[in-house]
């Protein structure tokens, strides 16, 4: 990455154009036949009688002439139209099953022991920054790594819809809520005032997904509740609120099959042959779109229309880019608000990941879901310093599309914030409203705010440093995604640890150039008003500060166990020892890491200050627990068995 991050040039973005072709215009000739007399006086008097209705079609065709040629104009006015260019999707690997020990790529390059300090910071820094020995930098390799326009969520293709409008949008990007039946009291509540109006028809659309197979009997179990609610007990109310159900997985269902009732047994029923999908995918906005075309002609006679999403997840991120304004197009002209039940999203990451043990062999997994951002692109570095991030960190909203969604049709997002069992770095901290009302997310449409970026650089420049570092990136994935587990094998560790060391140093260099830009960027900061933005800078600059000094420790973690290679028993009860894993503590090794650690101190306790009860404030005082030393420690499970024609894990 020589001459530091470079800034995406004009080609980059889309381009507007407006182009029609001349038209080709013809002439035809009007000619009149000679007529042959018998004598003169015939042909004068024939040529007499002719004149007038020969002039009378001239003029008549010169009139039709010009008329034709204003209708042209006019028509090619009408059809020319300016075409919107999307951006070229880059291709990223989608993300994949992960086990607690994958095997990572190497680099097979032969170098001397780690023993040199991390990559320096330029002489431009701030006076507090520290300065380290260049020794290492001269070292490292000098691939460079190209910054392209974000790519996690850009969409594939773009449709320019031309939405009704509904009036203001009032709608809620969120409302916590403590369970389900406190989501249905508020959503009972918003049902009655609707009911007020006029009659209404509900329509439920539910996540086929194995893990909202428990949600859906609870919602099932209370639907009682909330026409009990409505009063809408009697026969002579049971028709003010019809109910529809419709699913989706990688299919579409309707349950109700075109006929909405207020027969509560035929919903419960309807609820209980929603199916289990197996593939994994979850067309989410296209479902919402086609439930509401599927009643909509019953909401046109007279009924107000409500569409209830439940779904632990954002659905799958090809089918949002392509569905999500259509979806939110359809709801508007149908007048149809979307509520949503869902599940706080990913602070600035798109993917939670579910424990998951392999009833066979014994095996963990590690199974992806999309579960956000909060944002149309992502805001926070993909990386956890050492790899890509495994953790489910809460934003403090839901996930983007439904969000969204809820927004735009004056709907309300209702946020179960209960810990789930088996999710991978879960780690829950419930915001007061008030606090994160300045750090709103931006929920203006995708391309919208893609476009705007150029008005706003401390944001290109923070975007391009998180591409920088992605390790969904294949070009800066084999620097930025280091090995955690190593080989109890002393030979194979000795060459884990070799090549680790060599992209450790790939890794210090790309982290202190792009430590370097932001700091270069300071002064855009100043400039940027949204304190949204603000907070994201200040957590990035400090994160890769302390992210230097954890990947100095640990490549002389490594030297460190080549040189005393530790011990450990080989089994522990019923577990046995399986591979030496890296773990982070408060004790460092080196002195030449103390600066950058001292540093991201300072960094991390300002944004407490400058941010408290905010996502950014929890997560600089996460990465404080975490610690900055490195060590390696021994680690247990039990035995793999070996079976024939395993079961395949569940895709969620």
């Amino acid at each position: 990455m020589p001459g530091g991050i470079r800034r995406a040039g004009p080609g980059c973005y889309p381009s507007l154009g407006m182009t029609m072709a001349d038209p080709t215009r013809q002439r035809h000739d009007l000619s009149i036949a000679d007529t042959e007399a018998d004598t003169p006086e015939t042909w004068y008097d024939v040529v007499r009688s002719f004149v007038p209705s020969c002039v009378s079609l001239l003029v008549h065709t010169v009139i039709i002439l010009l008329l034709a040629i204003i209708s042209y104009e006019e028509q090619s006015k009408e059809i020319a139209r300016f075409v919107v260019v999307p951006p070229p999707d880059e291709v990223e690997d989608p993300p994949v099953e992960v086990e607690l020990d994958p095997e990572i790529d190497v680099v097979l390059d032969n170098i001397a022991l780690f023993n040199s300090a991390p990559a320096p910071t330029s002489a431009a820094a701030s006076a507090n920054m520290p300065t380290l020995d260049q020794s290492l930098l001269a070292k490292a390799d000098t691939t460079a790594i190209q910054i392209a326009a974000p790519t996690i969520g850009i969409p594939d293709s773009v449709a320019l819809i031309e939405a009704v409008p509904d009036g203001e949008v009032k709608g809620e990007a969120r409302d916590i809520v403590d369970s389900y039946q406190q989501a249905l009291d508020r959503l009972a509540q918003e049902l009655i005032w609707m009911l007020d109006e006029g009659p209404v028809l509900a329509v439920w659309c539910f996540d086929q997904s194995e893990s909202m197979k428990d949600d859906q009997q609870e919602i099932r179990d209370r639907i009682e509740t909330v026409y009990e609610q409505l009063g809408l007990v009697g026969r002579t109310n049971n028709n003010a609120l019809l109910t529809a159900v419709t699913s989706y997985g990688e299919n579409f269902f309707d349950h109700t099959v075109h006929k909405p009732t207020s027969d509560r047994t035929l919903i419960r029923e309807a609820i209980n042959s929603i199916p289990v999908d197996k593939s994994g995918k979850e067309i989410m906005c296209a479902a919402v779109g086609r439930s509401i075309n599927t009643y909509r002609d019953l909401a046109r006679r007279g009924r107000q229309m409500a569409l209830i999403l439940v779904s632990d997840e954002s659905g799958d991120r090809e089918n949002n880019d392509a569905y999500l304004e259509q979806a939110i197009a359809v709801a508007k002209s149908a007048r149809c608000k979307v509520y949503v039940l869902g599940r706080e999203s990913v602070f600035g990451y798109p993917y939670a990941f579910f424990r998951w043990t392999h009833p066979q062999t014994n095996r963990v997994h590690w199974l992806p879901m999309d579960r956000g951002p909060e944002t149309a692109f992502p805001e926070q570095l993909q990386t956890n310093g050492f790899r890509r991030r495994h953790d489910a960190f809460s934003s403090g909203f839901g996930p983007y599309e439904q969000a969204r969604m809820a927004r735009e049709t004056n709907g309300i997002f209702f946020m179960l914030p209960s810990i789930e069992s088996n999710l991978v770095g879960s780690y829950k901290e419930r915001y007061e409203l008030e606090a994160l009302r300045p750090y709103r997310p931006d929920l203006r449409a995708r391309m919208e705010v893609f476009a705007d970026r150029d008005e706003f650089p401390l944001r290109t420049l923070i975007w391009q440093v998180i591409q920088d570092l992605n390790p969904y990136h294949s070009a800066s994935r084999k620097a930025v995604e280091m090995r955690m587990s190593f080989s109890l094998n002393p030979q194979e560790f000795v060459q884990q640890a070799r090549n680790e060391q060599s992209k450790a140093k790939l890794h210090l260099r790309y982290m202190a150039e792009a430590e370097q830009a932001l700091i270069d960027g300071e002064h855009l900061r100043s400039q940027e008003a949204d304190p949204r933005w603000q907070a994201n800078y200040d957590i990035i600059l400090a994160q890769l500060i302390a992210y230097q000094a954890r990947i100095y420790e640990y490549g002389v973690a490594l030297d460190d166990f080549i040189k005393q290679p530790k011990s450990a028993d080989p089994v522990r009860g019923n577990r046995h020892l399986v591979h030496w894993d890296i773990r982070t503590n408060k004790k460092v090794r080196t002195e030449e890491a103390k600066p950058y650690i001292e540093r991201a101190n300072e960094l991390f306790a300002q944004i407490n200050k400058d941010h408290p009860g905010s996502p950014w404030s929890a997560r600089a005082n996460w990465e404080l627990r975490r610690g900055f030393g490195v060590d390696l420690a021994p680690e247990y499970r039990l035995p793999y068995k070996t079976v024939a024609n395993p079961m395949k894990p569940p895709k969620l």
